[in-house]
């Protein structure tokens, strides 16, 4: 690993004013992705700044409008929020999947976010559940739409000093249901082939379909909204044929690459399936 120097300010302020210094300085939110990027001399640092200790970072508020996730709350802190209000159900289920237990309680899911990996598993749930990022620099913040922060594999639109202060999604409405599946082929290698996180808001009179989203993961450079799915979707009867139809179309937002781990072709095949999956969790979860 190459030598870096480490930093562990407790004031945001503190913080902000040290990565905007000069040189290579990288946040470290969890580390379980930026110290294995550093000892594989995939990345550089001159300095590495550790924001678990800055309790602006630290936030994890439910309420009745919002849920708030500051950047370095751990991935079995929000499942475990998520799972005991039963809600935001593709956020629980993908956070359990981050790696193993002693991975999940020191990875964040700002890190997951920020690492933006097209096989993030966090991140088609974010998606589907409208997610704002709030980001925090020497100089101000912005407020950026989840879908808009990612800039090809492993980038981002932050800019040099700037950090990721917290993510913030909406309460759904009681008749909003969400899910996450991802495939992998063994347990041991825990990267997505193919992932999807749908979620769908239906009128419970007339069980036509409100608002749909459809979040893929691990098929194109970066994670994708399947928005002629959503749109097909929305004011359909959320029926067998109306997901099948839904599947179909999800597949047209994948521009999957052939790897180790699969085909192009296959990956396509995994999105049809997962998203009929995926669509029929949520119908089972709002009957």
């Amino acid at each position: 690993m190459p030598n870096f120097d480490y930093e562990a300010p407790t004031s945001l302020k503190t913080a902000l004013g040290v990565l905007s210094g000069n040189g290579e300085n990288r946040p470290l939110a969890g580390g379980t992705d930026v110290i294995d990027q550093l000892k594989n001399n995939r990345r550089n640092a001159d300095l590495v700044v550790d924001l678990k200790r800055i309790p602006e970072l630290l936030t994890l508020e439910l309420d009745e409008g919002r849920l708030r996730i500051g950047a370095a709350v751990s991935c079995t802190e929000v499942h475990n929020l998520t799972s005991e209000n039963d809600c935001f159900p593709a956020l629980s289920e993908a956070s359990e999947l981050i790696g193993s237990i002693h991975i999940q309680n020191r990875a964040s899911i700002g890190g997951n976010v920020c690492n933006a990996a097209p096989s993030a598993d966090t991140i088609p749930a974010l998606l589907v559940h409208e997610a704002i990022a709030h980001t925090a620099s020497a100089t101000g913040g912005r407020e950026i739409p989840l879908i808009d922060f990612f800039a090809g594999p492993g980038q981002t639109v932050l800019q040099k000093g700037e950090i990721l202060k917290e993510l913030v999604l909406p309460v759904p409405s009681s008749n909003t249901a969400s899910a996450y599946l991802r495939f992998i082929p063994r347990n041991e290698m825990d990267i997505a082939v193919a992932g999807v996180g749908s979620l769908i808001e239906v009128d419970p009179s007339s069980n036509i379909v409100q608002k749909a989203r459809i979040a893929l993961a691990s098929v194109a450079p970066t994670p994708v909204r399947a928005y002629t799915a959503e749109n097909f979707l929305e004011g359909s009867t959320i029926d067998n044929p109306t997901i099948e139809k839904a599947a179909d179309l999800a597949v047209e937002a994948a521009v999957p690459i052939t790897d180790v781990r699969g085909s192009a072709e296959y990956r396509k095949e995994l999105v049809k399936v997962l998203t009929k999956r995926t669509l029929n969790i949520c119908r089972e979860r709002l009957a």
